[in-house]
Formats: C-alpha cells, sequence, structure tokens
C-alpha cells in the first residue's frame, strides 16, 4: 500500500488508555468513582430528583445517570438546585450568544404571540428570511438551505443530496470524527463509542486517519513539512483506489479536541475530491457561528465546501435547529424527500436563530472570539510550560483546551477526571475529550473578568491533581 498504514482507529499513544473500553476513554466518564462521589455531595433534594432522572430515562454513557439537576442559566452561567454556580466552558457547543440571551429570548416571545409553528405544505417569514440570512453569510455558490431540529439530521440530509447529485453512496471520513449518533452519522463518523456492537451501519463507509499535527501516525514528532502532508495525500489515495466515492465528509476541524489539519490539508483534499468527482461536505455543528474566531470554521483554511452543515448555536441556546447549505446547483432533488421534517420550517426556532446571528454580528463576537481566544490560549500554553502534565493546548478562536498526559504512575485519564472535579468544585465546568483532553468552549459573550476566574481555577486545579497524583 505504498507505505500507507491500515485504516483503522489510531492510538491515543498512551499504553494504559488504549487498553480501556472505548465508553471509559472518548468523553466524560459518567461511572467514575468520583462521579459517584459527587452526586454523595449534593442535597438530599437534588440526590432524589438524579435518582427519579436515573429511573425513568434509559442509562446511557456520558448521558445518564447525570452529573447535576439545573435550576437556572443566564449568560456563561449555570445554577444548580443547590444554588451552586458554573461558568460553564462545557455548554453542548449551543451558547454561543450565552444562556437566556433577552434579544433572542425577545425574538422567540414576539413569534410565539404571532405564529409558533408552520405545518408543512406552508412558509413563514423567520424561516425565508434565516434561510436567506444563511445563503448571505456563505461563500457565492453556496445559495440553498435546508432546515432540521438537528445536526445530525442535517448531516444526513447532506448524505442523501450527495447521492442524489453524484450517483454515488460511498464516503470517505475520519477516525475519531462525531457527525451525530443516528445510524447514518455513526456510519461515518469515527468514534468506537458511537459505532461498537451496533452495525451493521451504512455500506460503503470508508475512513482515514485525521489530519492530526500532534499524533500523527507518519511524523510523531509532529514536522509537517517533513511530512509532505502524507495525511491528505492518503484520503487522495483511498479516492482513487476506490474510484466511486461520492463525498469526504468532515470537521474542518476537530471541536472537541481542537485539532487544526496542517498547513495546506483541506486545500490539497479539496483539490482530489475534484480530480476524483467527489463533493466535499463540512460538518460545523459545532464549531460554526464565530465559536473558532470566523463564522465559518472553514474560513480559516483557504476553501470552500460543496455542502456545510451548521446546528448548536444556530437556536440561540433555546431551540433546537441546525441547517444544511448547498450549493445552489444542487437543487436537483425535488421528487425526493431529504429532510422533510415536521419542524423543518418551524417559525420560533428560525426567529432564534436569525435573532442569534444579528445579536452576533451587532456585537461583533466574532471578532471577540477571536481575540480572546488568541489571549487566552497563550496563558494555557504558559500553563503547559509550568505542570509536566500537560502536554499541549491548543485553540482555534474560542475553542481551546489543554491535552495532559500520564505523569510517574498517574494516567492521563485519571489526571483529566481529577481536574475535572477539581474544576466543578470551584465553579468551572467543561468536557473532557478523548479521555484526556480538557476541552474548553465558553460563550462568546464571555466577560473578561469571567475568563480570568475560569483559568484561575484551572490552575489551581490542575496544581492539585498534578501534586496529588505525582
Amino acid at each position: 500500500m505504498n507505505g500507507w498504514p491500515a485504516a483503522k482507529p489510531p492510538t491515543s499513544g498512551n499504553a494504559v488508555a488504549d487498553r480501556k473500553p472505548a465508553h471509559l476513554t472518548e468523553g466524560d466518564v459518567n461511572l467514575s468513582p468520583r462521579r459517584r462521589a459527587w452526586r454523595s455531595e449534593r442535597s438530599p433534594e437534588t440526590r432524589k430528583l438524579l435518582e427519579d432522572d436515573a429511573e425513568v430515562f434509559l442509562h446511557q454513557s456520558l448521558s445518564t445517570p447525570c452529573l447535576d439537576a439545573l435550576a437556572s442559566c443566564e449568560g456563561s452561567v449555570l445554577t444548580d438546585e443547590d444554588g451552586l454556580e458554573f461558568l460553564d466552558f462545557h455548554g453542548n457547543s449551543v451558547h454561543q450568544v450565552g444562556y437566556a440571551n433577552p434579544y433572542v429570548l425577545d425574538a422567540v416571545r414576539r413569534q410565539l404571540d404571532a405564529l409558533p409553528f408552520c405545518p408543512r405544505r406552508f412558509t413563514n417569514r423567520p424561516a425565508v428570511d434565516l434561510a436567506r440570512k444563511l445563503a448571505d453569510l456563505a461563500p457565492e455558490g453556496l445559495g440553498k438551505v435546508l432546515f432540521a431540529p438537528a445536526g445530525t439530521l442535517a448531516v444526513g440530509m447532506a448524505l442523501k443530496l450527495v447521492r442524489k447529485v453524484t450517483g454515488r453512496f460511498k464516503t470517505v471520513s475520519m477516525w475519531d470524527s462525531f457527525h451525530g449518533a443516528s445510524l447514518d452519522a455513526v456510519s461515518v463518523g469515527g468514534e468506537a463509542l458511537f459505532r461498537a456492537g451496533i452495525g451493521p451501519l451504512l455500506p460503503g463507509a470508508e475512513h482515514v486517519p485525521p489530519p492530526d499535527p500532534d499524533h500523527c501516525l507518519w511524523r510523531p514528532d509532529g514536522d509537517c513539512a517533513a511530512c509532505d502532508l502524507r495525511c491528505a495525500r492518503y484520503v487522495e489515495y483511498v479516492l482513487e483506489k476506490e474510484g466511486d466515492v461520492g463525498c469526504v465528509v468532515a470537521e474542518p476541524v476537530r471541536c472537541t479536541t481542537v485539532s487544526p489539519p496542517p498547513e495546506g490539508y483541506w486545500r490539497f483534499v479539496r483539490e482530489a475530491c475534484d480530480r476524483r468527482g467527489a463533493l466535499l461536505v463540512f460538518d460545523e455543528t459545532a464549531v460554526c457561528l464565530g465559536r473558532t474566531g470566523t463564522m465559518f470554521a472553514f474560513e480559516h483554511f483557504g476553501v470552500e465546501p460543496d455542502i456545510v452543515a451548521l446546528g448548536k448555536g444556530l437556536g440561540g441556546g433555546v431551540l433546537p435547529l441546525a441547517a444544511m447549505i448547498a450549493r445552489t446547483d444542487f437543487d436537483r432533488a425535488g421528487d425526493v424527500a431529504l429532510g422533510h421534517y415536521t419542524h423543518e420550517k418551524n417559525p420560533t426556532a428560525c426567529a432564534a436563530g436569525l435573532a442569534t446571528i444579528e445579536y452576533i454580528e451587532r456585537n461583533g463576537l466574532v471578532e471577540r472570539s477571536r481575540e480572546l481566544g488568541a489571549s487566552t490560549l497563550r496563558v494555557l500554553d504558559d500553563m503547559r510550560g509550568r505542570h509536566a502534565c500537560v502536554r499541549a493546548a491548543r485553540g482555534l478562536g474560542l475553542a481551546m483546551g489543554l491535552e495532559l498526559q500520564p505523569v510517574g504512575n498517574a494516567a492521563a485519564e485519571d489526571l483529566a477526571d481529577g481536574v475535572l472535579y477539581a474544576c466543578l468544585r470551584g465553579g468551572l465546568s467543561f468536557k473532557v475529550s478523548g479521555g484526556n483532553f480538557l476541552t474548553l468552549t465558553p460563550p462568546l459573550t464571555i466577560t473578561d473578568e469571567e475568563m480570568e476566574r475560569a483559568l484561575s481555577v484551572l490552575e489551581q486545579a490542575v496544581s492539585e491533581v498534578e501534586a496529588g497524583m505525582a
């Protein structure tokens, strides 16, 4: 195979982690001893609510049983039933404009009074206005839109449209990627947590190693110049050998581990797709609307996709809403139902989406994300220099984080779990990704004072956990 590695999920490089089941390595562990200890510290009333939740909801990794019970949210802050406040650097990536944003809530209230729902076969002004706004924001040529209630569904619509446009069903996507939890989305996704034990999945879903300079399969030293973009050339190799791939579907930057590809990667893949007749589909569900310091994350890389999926924050942290934006000349599927969702033109959700974009633009939040993200990354990088357990600091806009590594006999995953709960006790919530990456995604509206407080809590937690486990 011309020196190419086998296309299988890469290991973490940590022998301890590589022996663990996927549900213990790919995210927050909701079955850990620290989770049980945390729950035992809640009030009797909160513990009862958590028990009721666990009784009525199906249990699933990373979700139920739950961490805590919330009473309110506003701006950057979550407040639980016991009155504890957390700066939320997780937010499921929905809180670009902060929680309970008054501008968004006012738009939702006005729409609820005017037209709360719109059945299929009818349209409404908020839906048309939002679709037009998204088309105007997107590069010229991406002018056709469909809405759906979730990013997973937007990805599914994109896969259907690819088949209709190209006549091909095969896809190329990345190991370790996430595109949603439905069967079609996990088929192109690459996280074992969502794929293991539920097959068969969609046929023709080929996977390649992700473009991750920090964990390169060819150049462990991260020297991308010396590597000559072998990760991108591997994508072209698969496109050529398969011959009939419909699309490459990928996150332009992996949100959970904030892993930007090497310079020139997406330009090479874009050209390879064009040569082989494949489309390029970007899934920006978690990184859209200024999260990375640009309105669309792909703007960082000098390429334009054929289709892009947006979601999460599009609903303003209030209502579920996602969108697929496709090339105008792809309007060729009038005889099939690409989405046909009951809430695909929900006027209330679309009013929230319009208000969200307006708020981002009027308050300069894209620029705010870029500038505050850069200054925060410098602080995180300084932290790396002070702590042996911090392997790397990465960031793009206000998608940031720290990658932890083993110290002594302490596995990176155990360190990350310890830092998470130390931070929770200090009033900071975030996501653990890949078992050892502390993913920090605050609202774009976060104040300087809140950011300073969060970084202080994080610094203290890393120091305490590192000292306790060294």
